[in-house]
């Protein structure tokens, strides 16, 4: 049975660096969470280090402005890594073509900047459905929409034999009390009707290597020290147990419910969630503090 901690500090020494999920974990999409925030901050202070792996499908500077704007404090964490930046790199080697559809709204357009990891991009241009190549997802239109409305669309690209680039895997996200479809939700659509989807964020390891090379541009660490901590059992903690590393599930994020989670999880029903998810994280704990 997973053990469940009260802190970040009863494990914390264990581990040279930790690979934190932001949404659900550190923010709600719009404040911080002070505990969260303060264990990250104690954690550094030891001489840890903190790297911030989203399934946010922008670039990492532009998630920086985000935690800026929400108000995450900048000395509790190290780097980024975002899936975003995973996809861009793969969508600028060209993997569904130079002319692409794009799938999202106007806030994500930093998706197409420039990008200066990849020698010789090949050049994007956006086109209506009916003339690209493929693909680019990186949300509904409107992310309180179910996403069967876009179905339409979908079979029209399966037909085409378009692939689709998923930006974010996520599913949902709960943006305050809200909860809201994301990327991945169209891309688990469009694969169940028989389109072929592309997926760069968690649990997919393209993003854990993006996370580990970020790592070592200033520490040494192995995985054996490294610790991965978030609340999505289909993305965080598939993508440790993917990647063998060890995790912290927060059950007071997306699973709260199935948890009957409010300080901490209830034993039994932590249990049988996530036996019915095939999961066995490493520890457990109600919200990160």
């Amino acid at each position: 049975m997973t053990p469940i901690i009260e802190s970040l500090d009863e494990v914390s020494s264990r581990y040279k660096a930790l690979f934190v999920d932001l949404w659900g974990c550190v923010h709600n999409g719009r404040e911080p969470f002070a505990e969260a925030v303060a264990a990250l901050q104690r954690y550094r202070a030891r001489g840890g280090k903190v790297v911030l792996i989203t399934n946010a499908p922008r670039h990492r500077k532009a998630v920086e402005g985000q935690l800026e704007e929400i108000g995450v404090v900048r000395d509790s964490w190290d780097t980024i890594a975002t899936s975003g930046d995973s996809a861009r790199a793969a969508m600028f080697r060209g993997i569904v073509g130079k002319r692409v559809y794009f799938m999202g709204i106007d806030f994500d357009l930093t998706f197409f900047d420039p990008i200066g990891i990849v020698r010789d991009p090949v050049e994007i241009e956006r086109v209506p459905l009916e003339e690209a190549e493929g693909i680019v997802c990186t949300g509904p239109f409107d992310s309180h929409a179910d996403p069967d409305v876009l179905r339409p669309q979908l079979l029209y690209a399966k037909q085409k034999g378009l692939k689709l680039l998923c930006a974010n895997p996520d599913v949902v996200v709960d943006r305050g009390e809200t909860r809201e479809w994301c990327a991945g939700a169209i891309a688990e659509l469009y694969t169940k009707m028989g389109g072929e989807s592309l997926y760069f964020g968690k649990p997919q390891p393209p993003i854990y290597d993006l996370a580990r090379q970020r790592l070592s541009e200033f520490a040494d660490v192995s995985d054996a020290e490294i610790l991965c901590i978030g609340d999505g059992i289909r993305t965080d903690i598939a993508g440790a147990i993917g990647e063998d590393l060890d995790s912290l599930f927060i059950s007071g994020g997306l699973a709260a419910a199935e948890t009957a989670t409010r300080n901490q999880p209830d034993p039994e029903q932590l249990e049988a969630f996530l036996k019915q998810h095939m999961a066995s994280p490493t520890y457990a704990i109600g919200f990160l503090r």
